[in-house]
């Protein structure tokens, strides 16, 4: 397909770029389980090396020839200047090209619990900012899957998946169901669950010997893990601190529990 320049906003093509937010592309019409934004060349790349399947891609002129080079001739590629692209999305093309991705069915919790021997769990941590540094963490230090409560901000989410440089699309990840079945689904593939809270009879994270079969645990910013998680939890590990200081950003929590759990 050719190249298809930009003349008319009101083209119903371009609705997916039309001042979109991420809840009502995950109900795009059209679509089996909704559309998430991939910004820059770089996340394209890693989605559809991924097997996510484009929508369209909406592209400044100099970066036509990228997107062509990574989603061949059949995608359709909208292009046109900076300006008119900014008034269609409502903000700037920093990183040249975004595009319309269909979001993939989700795998099931057990086929992720089949092979793993590290997991990340995050109950109800609502900023996607945080949820994308914590997939970019899991994708450099190390574990095989992520699993997010129902409450949880949505990896696929635009700005997740920019601070995340893409990693929310390479590592594996689903939705958990309530507490008391994910607990049984754990228990039955033989993981241990390290909760990171602040408690009084907390582990040092010094101290801590991590067993084969880990899942780590981490809650929303503020309020913590709530008292279903941590009852669920087989043990509670803090990360010692000091001058004071209770805590850390939990997504520099998690960067730190799993590089020392990584051995």
């Amino acid at each position: 397909m050719t190249v298809i320049e930009i003349a008319d906003l009101s083209d119903p093509r371009l609705a997916d770029y039309s001042h979109q937010t991420d809840v009502a592309l995950k109900k795009a019409r059209g679509t089996e389980h909704g559309l998430y934004i991939a910004e820059s060349a770089l996340v394209l790349e890693r989605a559809v090396r991924a097997g996510h399947v484009p929508r369209s891609v909406l592209a400044l002129g100099n970066t036509v020839d990228d997107a062509r080079a990574i989603v061949g001739d059949d995608v359709p590629i909208f292009s046109g200047p900076a300006e008119l692209l900014e008034q269609l999305t409502g903000y700037l093309l920093h990183r040249g090209l975004i595009a319309a991705m269909n979001r993939p069915a989700l795998p099931s919790v057990e086929s992720l619990l089949k092979d793993a021997r590290r997991l990340v769990i995050l109950e109800d941590i609502a900023d996607p900012t945080n949820v994308g540094a914590i997939f970019r963490s899991v994708g450099a230090i190390g574990a095989d899957a992520v699993l997010v409560t129902p409450r949880c901000s949505d990896p696929f989410y635009r700005r997740a998946i920019r601070v995340s440089m893409g990693t929310v699309l390479q590592v594996p990840w689903t939705r958990l169901g309530d507490w008391a079945s994910t607990r049984e689904l754990l228990t039955a593939s033989g993981f241990h669950v390290a909760a990171m809270a602040l408690s009084r009879d907390a582990v040092s994270l010094r101290d801590f010997d991590a067993p084969e079969k880990l899942a780590l645990l981490l809650g929303a910013e503020g309020d913590g893990l709530s008292a279903e998680a941590l009852e669920a939890a087989d043990t509670v590990v803090q990360i010692p601190m000091a001058h004071g200081i209770d805590s850390l950003n939990v997504a520099a929590a998690s960067a730190v529990a799993m590089w020392a759990l990584s051995g």
